[in-house]
This record gives structure tokens, C-alpha cells and sequence, in this order.
């Protein structure tokens, strides 16, 4: 069941993720929208998959080399 794996997830704030990826919050909020970055929505605020922050850097880091 996939609920089993949820403990394991690790969520940041749009603002740990701008801070990590050295992008703005707007930014991050652009890659949300537009199902760039994954995210869950918590009320009026998102949380966003550390692991698909890992694979964003990882994908734009290939794309640059």
C-alpha cells in the first residue's frame, strides 16, 4: 500500500526549496503550478517532496552538462 511509504517522505516549505534550489519563492511556486515540481497542499500552503527536489537539481543538472 502506498500510504505505508508516507513516513518516509521528507516534505519542505516553498521557502526551504527556493532556498535550496537558490531560486525565488515565485519561482518555486511557477514550477508548482505548472507540474513541474510536485507539491501537496496543505490548507493554503504547499509542501513539496524533498526526493523531487533532489530529482529537479539532478534533471537540471544533466541538461546543463
Amino acid at each position: 500500500m502506498a500510504g505505508s511509504d508516507l513516513p518516509d517522505v521528507r516534505f519542505l516549505t516553498v521557502a526551504e526549496v527556493a532556498d535550496m534550489m537558490r531560486v525565488s519563492k515565485m519561482t518555486v511556486y511557477r514550477m508548482v503550478h505548472s507540474g513541474e515540481m510536485p507539491a501537496i497542499r496543505f490548507g493554503r500552503s504547499f509542501r513539496v517532496p524533498e526526493t523531487a527536489v533532489a530529482e529537479a537539481l539532478t534533471q537540471h543538472a544533466a541538461d546543463t552538462a
